[in-house]
């Protein structure tokens, strides 16, 4: 995976072994988040999805990994409000912190993700532009561990379309 920061913008990409098609799938069905979405030890323990343009996606992340500490048994909710959506081409959203009723944590940034599926031979480059309000609420996520939980999170997404294909 490739990662670069500048400003308030983070980017990642990775290549995935599989068609543009299947990974869109596997970021707008819930059937498919629940397998894959969140860092190693986590699950989605909620997931519910109203994909299309101005839809809510209201999620549920568990840590149940005793190996973890702290983190151990700690939820971690968010909320995603679809932008864009060009089947199997984009998905803009932006995304928050919230709480278990969706209401948005105050003094949390959110972040306005662009994820871009470019098919290449059969592979397909996932490119994800998160834009932050500034600088300081991208570091804000940074020192919370994102970019390692992101890498964590596109592994078991790898994992995941693997076992399906």
């Amino acid at each position: 995976m490739i990662s670069t920061v500048e400003g308030n913008v983070i980017v990642f990409e990775r290549e995935f072994d599989a068609s543009k098609v299947v990974l869109f799938k596997a970021f707008s069905e819930e059937q498919h988040l629940k397998n894959w979405w969140g860092p190693r030890g986590w699950i989605l323990a909620y997931c519910e999805i109203d994909f299309r343009v101005d839809g809510i996606w209201h999620y549920c992340m568990k840590c149940t990994d005793e190996n973890q500490g702290d983190f151990f048994g700690f939820e971690s909710w968010g909320k995603g409000i679809y932008q864009v959506i060009a089947q199997d081409e984009k998905i803009v959203y932006v995304d928050y912190f919230s709480d278990a009723d969706g209401n948005e944590v105050e003094g949390m940034p959110s972040t306005q993700s662009t994820l871009l599926f470019e098919e290449i031979d059969g592979k397909t480059k996932l490119i994800n532009r998160a834009v932050y309000p500034s600088a300081e609420a991208l570091k804000t996520v940074l020192d919370m561990g994102m970019e390692q939980g992101t890498i964590e999170t596109w592994d078991r997404l790898e994992q995941y379309i693997s076992s399906i294909k």
